[in-house]
């Protein structure tokens, strides 16, 4: 899906990248729930350090519950989706378009009420996903993220290094995870720690141990967690630190020392060559690329953990596809 990507959104990227430059927006807002948020929250760092724009995550109750009108004339709004139902993310863009935003759908239906309510549409092109917990439309969501920052910035880097971004994610999914799914098998609750762009891989990785594993898993990053979840850490308490080439590495690492000298469990992964990683995903020529390379790799382990714990992790229990809120 990612490969097929460069030619099936290129309309649309291409499209996109011409009302920017037309009239570059203000400052950029996101819409989105669970994987969503995530991957629009990746989004987010990639333009605020790609194009200095303050890119900001809007909670569609300030619209749809409080009705506030909010002053986002020349603003871009995005709207991040898999299925495209969500009342509250389709009120709340179709509002945003009335009080004089750019408003994008980055939605997998692109005939979906999502799509039809905003003036512009950028296909996630993943076809069907028919797991309850999402995987490929995360990821092929976070591909086209980046191919449209590339785009928008002119970036040739980090285009080289989406075409070879495939081959990497056939790599990542094909990692031995045996050992982590031993060590993890009995655990109860957890945290995953990331920054920067790895972010929200920590926030989606703790998101699918919650629903595939049924393990109370908290996203942090390694500077918040030293605010006070710290506090929680005992001997034997299990951690997932995921670490990526960019400015933050050399804190994670410190951090990850620091938390097995307090006797924490610490599971790291970490790019390919990185010293004391416990798992070390394949990388592209951007780091920038480095968060979809270790989700696609910690989505066999949670699916391998899942299964050792009795669980199917197409079938989350309690959760349904398309969540229906306002």
């Amino acid at each position: 899906m990612v490969a097929r990507q460069a030619t099936s959104a290129a309309a649309q990227l291409t499209a996109l990248c011409e009302v920017m430059e037309r009239g570059p927006p203000r400052a950029v807002i996101t819409l989105a729930r669970g994987s969503s948020d995530h991957a629009a929250a990746y989004l987010a760092h990639l333009i605020m350090v790609r194009t200095g724009l303050v890119a900001c995550s809007l909670p569609p109750s300030v619209v749809t519950l409080y009705g506030a009108n909010l002053a986002v004339h020349r603003w871009l709004a995005i709207a991040v989706s898999q299925s495209g139902r969500s009342p509250d993310l389709v009120l709340t863009l179709e509002r945003l378009r009335v009080l004089g935003a750019t408003t994008v759908a980055m939605v997998n239906d692109e005939a979906s009420p999502l799509a039809k309510v905003a003036a512009l549409t950028l296909g996630i092109k993943a076809g069907e996903e028919k797991s309850v917990a999402a995987t490929k439309t995360f990821l092929a969501t976070l591909a086209l993220c980046a191919r449209w920052i590339a785009l928008w910035t002119k970036d040739a880097r980090l285009l080289h290094a989406l075409g070879q971004l495939p081959q990497r994610l056939q790599q990542a999914a094909h990692m031995d995870w045996g050992q982590a799914v031993d060590r993890l098998a009995g655990c109860s609750r957890i945290m995953v720690v990331g920054r920067g762009g790895m972010a929200s891989a920590a926030s989606e990785m703790a998101l699918k141990l919650k629903e595939t594993c049924a393990i109370q898993a908290e996203a942090f990053s390694s500077a918040e967690i030293q605010h006070g979840p710290l506090a929680l850490v005992l001997p034997g308490y299990p951690l997932i630190v995921v670490a990526d080439r960019g400015p933050s590495l050399q804190g994670l690492l410190a951090l990850s020392l620091r938390l097995r000298g307090m006797g924490a469990d610490v599971l790291l992964m970490a790019p390919a060559g990185t010293p004391g990683a416990d798992y070390a995903y394949p990388v592209t020529d951007d780091p920038t690329l480095d968060p979809l390379c270790a989700v696609q790799a910690f989505y066999v382990l949670a699916a391998g953990l899942a299964q050792s714990r009795q669980m199917d992790p197409d079938a989350p229990r309690n959760l349904n596809k398309v969540t229906q809120t306002i």
